[in-house]
């Protein structure tokens, strides 16, 4: 049984990409749009701001109240669309329940959709012609690459269905030559579903929710899920301790793929200016 150091694998990837982007003629630009004071959110767009800054991207914050009407939001997305020192756009989601998220990123051309959340980015993910595909599930396939864990053949099991991070997941897993299930709160026979998966990818939001009686001997068990135990201690979806004994290969939380999220992000900003 290995535990994944996400962290270690981050800092690596970072290292090489500071080295690239230095290499460039003009330094990526990242804008970071975010409307109210959503506390998670903030957090969220401070670290995203903290890192384009140790790797030599710059970096645009734009703070919007959480009054901001529909027009408001997309005005300024229009503006960013046409800014010529912007090579990619990050609208941090959610946003307020007034607002329309799927209009509001429909404003975002998909060249300078780092988030891979567009409908074209998502449809060239499905035709396998992919440019950037969602931060999260990159992560998780450069976690599986840089493991040596081989795809080609093997049943995935994906825990999820949402369109940033399970079904991307999925087509990616998919596209490696996986043989993909998609699970769900629907989904009948669960347990006997992941007990026959050799790598089993949870993004479910549910602490603890997948237990040792889920998981083959000797599968590879990646966790996405990021929540808070009965004593508020930060757990994931997966019963870490019962099961980490039972896997080849295991991400704790915190540690395992989140580290991965934002440095992709910064890694899809990259290519973003290469594709100009």
């Amino acid at each position: 049984m290995k535990i994944v150091d996400g962290k270690a694998l981050a800092t690596k990837i970072r290292a090489e990409l500071k080295e690239k982007i230095a290499q460039l003629d003009k330094a990526p630009g990242l804008a970071v749009v975010i409307v109210g004071n959503d506390p998670a959110s903030q957090i969220y767009v401070r670290n995203k701001i903290k890192a384009c800054g140790e790797l030599g991207i710059r970096s645009y914050a734009y703070e919007l109240p959480a009054t901001a009407t529909q027009a408001e939001v997309e005005n300024l997305l229009d503006e960013l669309a046409h800014n010529n020192d912007v090579n990619g756009i990050l609208l941090q989601l959610p946003l307020p329940a007034h607002l329309n998220t799927e209009s509001a990123m429909a404003r975002v051309p998909f060249e300078k959709d780092v988030d891979g959340f567009s409908a074209q980015n998502l449809g060239l993910l499905t035709l396998h012609k992919e440019r950037v595909a969602a931060c999260t599930p990159s992560g998780v396939m450069k976690i599986l690459e840089s493991e040596g864990v081989a795809l080609s053949g093997k049943h995935a099991v994906v825990l999820g269905r949402s369109d940033t991070v399970g079904k991307p997941m999925a087509m990616l897993l998919l596209n490696a030559n996986a043989t993909v299930t998609i699970c769900h709160s629907r989904t009948k026979n669960l347990q006997e579903i992941c007990k026959n998966a050799d790598i089993l990818i949870s993004a479910v939001g549910k602490a603890k929710f997948v237990t040792a009686d889920m998981i083959k001997q000797g599968a590879v068990v990646i966790d996405v899920g990021i929540n808070r135990d009965a004593n508020g201690k930060l757990c994931g979806d997966v019963d870490f301790e019962n099961v980490k004994d039972k896997t080849s290969l295991i991400t704790p939380v915190p540690g395992g793929v989140g580290p991965m999220t934002i440095t992709m992000l910064m890694y899809n900003t990259y290519l973003a200016t290469l594709k100009e």
